[in-house]
């Protein structure tokens, strides 16, 4: 059977107006890849055949508290079977009050500046998600500061160069990672902060990046 992807892009804070663009892009890479595809909100998605069929979940620009704890203790029982997660832009500020989410995603959101362009550096191009990238990549999006680095643990695939924006309350200084993968629990987990606004999802690149990401997550190379 081929590979299946569950997207979920339930909010109950801040909801992007980039989701719709985001699914629409997920199907067409799906597609691409001969992955299955579903999209969902619901949060009882999680409780049963659903999830359990699935290879990879996607947090797709999620917000705020998105599962009950069925739906959480699910979620990590995916992870512990060896399946993968994949996180986009707002998955970072999803389940706050969840201390292994927050490992699962590997730092959670603390702030961010205006949208306006940003030069980002390529730290590891033998990923999937990265090696089809420029050494240093200029676009625009909303770039998030985060609470801490990444565990030890994790791969850092890009990197924001502070001194190309104008970082505000997101600052991390010279170090600040922007897509990293680790395998978490029994899993993989990738996490990239791009992918704010609706631009994003018609830029090649940015497309590729997350295709990355997904394969990845699925095969864990």
């Amino acid at each position: 059977m081929p590979p299946r992807i569950l997207v979920t892009t339930r909010t109950t804070g801040f909801r992007h107006d980039s989701i719709a663009d985001g699914i629409r892009a997920l199907a067409r890479l799906s597609t691409q890849h001969g992955w299955e595809f579903e999209a969902t909100e619901d949060p009882a998605s999680f409780h049963g055949a659903t999830l359990a069929r699935s290879d990879v979940v996607v947090f797709l620009n999620t917000n705020g508290n998105v599962l009950d704890e069925r739906g959480r203790e699910a979620l990590a029982s995916f992870v512990r079977s060896g399946k993968g997660f994949v996180g986009v832009h707002g998955a970072a500020a999803t389940e706050p009050d969840w201390p292994w989410y927050a490992g699962l995603v590997g730092a959670t959101f603390r702030a961010h500046p205006a949208v306006q362009p940003a030069s980002l550096s390529v730290v590891d191009a033998e990923h999937p998600a990265t090696r089809h990238l420029p050494k240093s990549w200029r676009r625009t999006d909303e770039w998030y500061g985060f609470d801490a680095l990444p565990r030890a643990e994790a791969r850092v695939l890009l990197a924001l160069d502070e001194t190309s924006y104008e970082p505000g309350e997101g600052a991390m200084g010279s170090d600040h990672p922007a897509a990293w993968c680790h395998e978490y629990d029994g899993g993989r987990a990738f996490y990239t902060a791009l992918g704010h606004t609706k631009g994003s999802y018609e830029e090649p690149l940015y497309l590729e990046h997350l295709a990355g990401g997904v394969a990845w997550a699925l095969t864990g190379r």
